[in-house]
C-alpha cells in the first residue's frame, strides 16, 4: 500500500480528527477504543495499515493518563499491524509542566512520556504550543512544533483595539513580546509570586496599561488562578477592560467559577482540548480552530514537503 496516509484518533477529541481529514479529503480510519470491564484500554485496529503512513490523533488532556494509554495502545496496536511510519499527533502534550528537576527526588515526567512514545513505536511527533520547547530535545525522533499565533493574531487584530499584550508571568515575556511585535502593541508583564502549586497572587504591572485593552496571553490555562489574579490588577491599574488568549484550555478545578467572576471579558482558546458541557456553557469563551493548520502540517509530513513555512 505505498504511500496511503490513515488518520486514526482515540476517544480524547474525535471531532478534530474529523475536522483534519475534511481538511485532508480523506475518510477518518476505522478503530474501537473501549475499556474492559476493569477499566483496561482495549484497542481494535479496523482497517489494514500495513505499509501506510499512519496519524494518531490524540491530545492527552484530561483524564490524562486514560487518554496517555489510549494512545501507547493505539501505536502499538498499528506497530504489530506493520504501518510503514508512526506519527503521533498530540495539540496538546499533558506532563509538560513537569520539564525539568525544581526539587530533589521529583521526576521529569515529560521526559519519561516522550520516552514511553518511543517505546512503542512512535516515529514522529506532531505537537502544538508546548509549554517548554526543550520537550522537543526528550525525542530521539523527528518533531514539528507548531504554534496557534497565527490564529490568535488574526483573531485579536479583528477584535481588538487599542491593545496592550500583556505576559502573566516572567516566563511568557518572550512569547508576549513577539505578539506585541506583531500587532505593534505595547507590552506589560505581571509580577506574581506562586506560594503553592495551583495557587498564585499577582503582585504588581509592569508596563503602561491605563486606558488600554490588555491581552493577557498563555500556553494553557489550567485552574485559572494566574489570569483572573493578573486581570483583577490589570483593571485596578486603569485597563480599560482585560480578555485572555491561551492555546489549551484544560479549564480544571474552580477554573470556571473563577472566570465567570473575574474580569476577564472573554477567554480565546482554541480547540486542542475539547470543551464540556460546563465549560459550553459560559458566554466568556471563544474557541478557535486549529484542525486546518494541524492538517495541512500532516499533509506536509506525509508528502514530506516543508514544515517550517507553517511556524511562527
Amino acid at each position: 500500500m505505498p504511500n496511503v496516509m490513515k488518520v486514526f484518533t482515540g476517544n480524547a477529541n474525535p471531532k478534530m480528527a474529523k475536522e483534519m481529514c475534511q481538511y485532508l479529503d480523506i475518510p477518518l480510519s476505522q478503530a474501537e477504543v473501549k475499556k474492559f470491564s476493569d477499566g483496561e484500554i482495549s484497542v481494535e485496529i479496523g482497517e489494514n495499515v500495513r505499509g501506510t503512513d499512519v496519524f494518531i490523533v490524540q491530545p492527552t488532556c484530561p483524564p490524562v493518563n486514560d487518554h496517555l494509554m489510549e494512545l501507547l495502545i493505539m501505536i502499538d496496536a498499528v506497530r504489530r499491524a506493520s504501518a510503514r511510519r508512526i506519527t503521533a499527533v498530540l495539540p496538546y502534550y499533558g506532563y509538560a509542566r513537569q520539564d525539568r528537576k525544581v526539587r530533589p527526588r521529583v521526576p521529569i515526567t515529560s521526559k519519561a512520556i516522550a520516552e514511553m512514545l518511543m517505546a512503542v513505536g512512535t516515529r514522529r511527533v506532531l505537537c502544538m504550543d508546548l509549554h517548554a520547547g526543550q520537550i522537543q530535545g526528550f525525542f530521539n525522533v523527528p518533531v514539528d512544533h507548531m504554534y496557534a499565533a497565527p490564529i490568535l493574531l488574526d483573531y485579536i487584530k479583528d477584535s481588538f483595539k487599542d491593545v496592550v499584550m500583556v505576559s502573566p508571568d516572567a516566563g511568557g515575556v518572550e512569547r508576549t513580546r513577539a505578539f506585541a511585535k506583531r500587532l505593534n502593541a505595547g507590552l506589560a508583564i505581571i509580577d506574581k509570586r506562586r506560594e503553592r502549586a495551583n495557587e498564585c497572587e499577582a503582585m504588581h504591572v509592569i508596563g503602561d496599561v491605563k486606558g488600554k485593552t490588555a491581552v493577557l496571553l498563555d500556553d494553557m490555562v489550567d485552574t485559572a488562578g494566574t489570569l483572573c489574579g493578573a486581570a483583577d490588577k490589570l483593571r485596578e491599574m486603569g485597563a480599560k477592560e482585560v480578555h485572555a488568549c491561551c492555546s489549551h484550555p484544560v479549564l480544571s478545578g474552580p477554573a470556571i467559577e473563577r472566570l465567570e467572576k473575574s474580569s476577564i471579558k472573554s477567554l480565546v482558546v482554541t480547540n486542542s482540548i475539547p470543551l464540556n458541557g460546563k465549560e459550553k456553557a459560559t458566554n466568556k469563551i471563544q474557541v478557535l480552530s486549529v484542525s486546518e493548520l494541524l492538517g495541512e502540517a500532516i499533509r506536509r509530513i506525509h508528502s514530506e514537503d516543508s514544515v517550517s513555512s507553517l511556524f511562527v
